[in-house]
């Protein structure tokens, strides 16, 4: 069960609670440093991750309490 505080599967039409982090960055217009992300669900992580991967933008895939940790410290 979802509500608006629940972050969920950036995958189209996912509505599935996330529990990845894929962080990400384009080189053409973020700099070195920058991080994006997009959420993912268990179903949808290995998709999202190498859609991004063949891009050459992934640099991370962290749980999503692992990433809510790295950002509060």
């Amino acid at each position: 069960m979802t509500d608006e505080t629940t972050p969920i599967c950036s995958a189209k039409g996912c509505r599935v609670p996330a529990v990845w982090v894929l962080a990400w960055n384009n080189p053409k217009l973020h700099t070195p440093d920058r991080r994006k992300t997009w959420l993912a669900c268990e179903e949808h992580r290995a998709h999202l991750s190498q859609f991004l991967g063949v891009r050459g933008f992934l640099k991370d895939v962290v749980t999503l309490t692992e990433w809510e940790a790295r950002q509060g410290a």
